[in-house]
């Protein structure tokens, strides 16, 4: 059983910055959280109508997922159940729940109400890249390294899966937080190995 593997790519967004693999790739300060997103997308060059319908955590999630997997992600090297998704937050998808709540006094919203699951942002990103592996989204406190790295590593070493995207992706009213992890077997050209401490060091280099 092998049970050394790697991260191979990472993205942080937080604080009106995007971060790819350490480095600064894109910011704009003093604008809102929406108007943020949606500068994000434009400035990568995205191209997925449904975006523009999803709620903040999926927009969030989808667009850190796109710009880590941007260049350094070989799909074609995996069947789509090899690829798997596991994610954590602290406030679930709370954020749209009170938003959907605020509608029910009026006429309740169902284009709000798809997203009251905060698993909804692993669907949008499985649709978008046809990612059929295990998948899950685990609620904490604070982003546990020690637990994500101990959970993807029986995935993957289990040959359950053979890839895997996980990482901590939060939203609640002004702050938010995605830290996304590219996790492979095969060792690359910039890529550590796949341990609690090299996921915290990645995680607070950024984050604090």
């Amino acid at each position: 059983m092998k049970t050394e593997n790697y991260i191979t790519a990472s993205c942080i967004i937080n604080n009106h910055i995007v971060y790819k693999n350490g480095l600064p790739v894109f910011e704009e300060k003093g604008s809102e959280l929406p108007d943020f997103l949606v500068a994000v997308y434009r400035h990568f060059e995205l191209q997925y109508p449904k975006f523009h319908k999803m709620d903040y955590l999926s927009k969030l999630g989808w667009l850190a997922n796109e710009i880590l997997l941007q260049d350094v992600f070989d799909k074609e090297k995996y069947k789509p159940e090899d690829i798997g998704i596991v994610l954590s937050n602290a406030n679930s998808s709370l954020d749209t729940d009170i938003k959907y709540y605020e509608t029910t006094k009026t006429i309740a919203s169902p284009a709000q109400f798809v997203y009251t699951l905060p698993n909804i942002v692993i669907g949008e990103i499985s649709i978008r890249h046809h990612f059929k592996g295990e998948n899950a989204f685990f609620i904490s406190e604070q982003f546990d390294a020690g637990f994500m790295e101990q959970y993807v590593s029986n995935l993957i070493n289990n040959n359950i899966l053979q890839c895997c995207i996980c990482g901590w992706v939060d939203v609640l009213d002004k702050n938010y937080n995605a830290t996304l992890f590219l996790i492979e077997k095969d060792k690359s050209a910039n890529s550590v190995n796949f341990t609690k401490e090299n996921l915290t060091k990645i995680y607070q280099l950024q984050n604090g």
